[in-house]
């Protein structure tokens, strides 16, 4: 048997017992919950490399594994439900992406800070959530910078520069208002050192609809697709009742979580 063959019967002997060492490391990193379904590895992403990404608007995505998802929440944060879904990724040591809107990030600052401190990633998704692609470059790149501005400041982070713009600046995630993107302002972006993200797979939570008719139906795409960006909104009630009894149902059906993160910008919290 060669070398590099033995090397591989080992891994596949070892996987069972690492794959059950990583469940007992989760959850004792998660107190209070046992069974916790917990964050499995955060990915570092980086506009250079990865400048946009998500397969329901673009053609690549996130380099996951099968059965890995990123759960990312936009529009917040809005009072009440923004809080539940992260008393609910708290039970579970699950950490997420929160798009933000500056006007609500503004309004909440307390659920910026909170979202930040619990070690999640925050993002941004504009000031006012208009449609990027009905406005002159220089308008919705001020309307993109309005946002950066009000989330920094809820974050108490300094607001004076331009996001993105100079040499060594962390990388920031944004995510376009209906996915109305433009090719001129996605290469602006993606010179500003700004990863683009769509999604590979959503809830549509934006429809009405029962928490348990949602769960359905976001189980059902994600089992199609089997692994990905998906997209939920915390300003919605019928999520954030629902997210517990997804977050469940991902662990017993072997899903992971990834957080995503920026490069050069750390993030905080347990």
């Amino acid at each position: 048997m060669t070398r590099s063959r033995a090397a591989a019967v080992v891994l596949v002997l070892a996987a069972p017992f690492l794959a059950g060492h990583a469940d007992s490391a989760a959850a004792a990193a998660c107190p209070g919950n046992a069974d916790a379904l917990g964050t499995a590895r955060s990915l570092a992403v980086d506009a250079a490399s990865t400048p946009r990404v998500g397969l329901k608007q673009f053609p690549q995505t996130l380099p996951l594994a099968r059965k890995e998802v990123v759960l990312t929440f936009d529009d917040g944060p809005w009072p009440g439900t923004s809080a539940r879904v992260l008393d609910a990724l708290a039970r579970e040591c699950i950490k997420a992406t929160f798009f933000l809107i500056g006007r609500n990030a503004a309004a909440n600052p307390a659920l910026v800070r909170r979202e930040a401190a619990e070690g999640h990633t925050v993002a941004y998704h504009t000031f006012a959530h208009p449609l990027l692609n009905r406005m002159s470059l220089a308008a919705a790149e001020a309307e993109i910078d309005r946002g950066f501005a009000a989330v920094d400041a809820a974050l108490g982070e300094n607001a004076s520069a331009a996001p993105g713009d100079k040499p060594g600046a962390g990388t920031r995630f944004f995510r376009f208002p209906g996915f109305a993107s433009s090719p001129a302002l996605l290469q602006r972006l993606q010179q500003r050192n700004i990863v683009v993200f769509g999604a590979d797979l959503w809830a549509s939570d934006w429809n009405p609809m029962a928490p348990d008719q949602e769960l359905r139906l976001v189980l059902s795409r994600l089992e199609a697709v089997g692994r990905g960006i998906v997209l939920f909104h915390d300003t919605k009630a019928q999520t954030a009742a629902m997210l517990p009894a997804f977050l469940r149902a991902l662990k017993s059906r072997g899903y992971s979580v990834v957080q995503t993160v920026p490069t050069g910008k750390a993030v905080s919290g347990p």
